[in-house]
């Protein structure tokens, strides 16, 4: 399985996901060799760099030479072309996000069926929205958070005065965690 920005907010609670659950093998993708090291913390295999040059070689390289079952994506655009090259037989890929702020290519849907791979889409406010607050799946996280097995990780907080240094952060990758906006 692999995690992009594994060092991020939603990357490091889905790498300790991963391990709680028993994913199996987890490679975190990172910008930096301290947000890879972060990623290793929280409970990552093996971490590299996510850039889409070079991603399916790198990827491979970490799963000892095979395809990857799982691809967790949260950065869009060429990181995403790249990854589809990294599954394996009946892979999936799930992208939850575009930080890249660029668009994948548009995927044919023969290469779907013959490399039998299932891209699909995931965003949480809708799922909320359609069937509450989340129910069981909710609780279950809550009180894995609650037993401290899950470590959510508060990145900079920004007073509003600072929102451009907020957004100027994230574009430019230097945060970690999820970044709080205060009053």
């Amino acid at each position: 399985m692999v995690v992009h920005a594994a060092a991020g907010g939603t990357g490091s609670l889905a790498v300790q996901l991963a391990r709680e659950f028993g994913a199996g093998r987890i490679i975190a993708t990172a910008s930096s060799d301290e947000k890879r090291a972060f990623a290793l913390e929280r409970g990552a295999d093996a971490a590299i760099n996510g850039d889409a040059e070079g991603y399916k070689d790198r990827v491979l390289d970490a799963n000892h030479g095979r395809p990857v079952d799982i691809i967790l994506d949260a950065v869009g655009g060429s990181v995403l072309d790249s990854a589809l090259d990294a599954l394996g037989y009946l892979g999936r890929l799930v992208t939850y996000g575009a930080s890249s702020r660029q668009a994948a290519r548009v995927i044919a849907p023969s290469r779907l069926a013959v490399d039998t791979i299932t891209v699909a889409g995931f965003w949480l406010i809708p799922l909320i929205a359609q069937n509450g607050a989340g129910g069981a799946a909710l609780e279950e996280l809550l009180d894995l958070t609650a037993r401290r097995r899950l470590r959510p990780l508060v990145g900079t907080e920004y007073d509003l005065g600072r929102a451009r240094d907020a957004h100027e952060d994230l574009l430019n990758r230097r945060t970690r965690g999820k970044l709080v906006r205060l009053p």
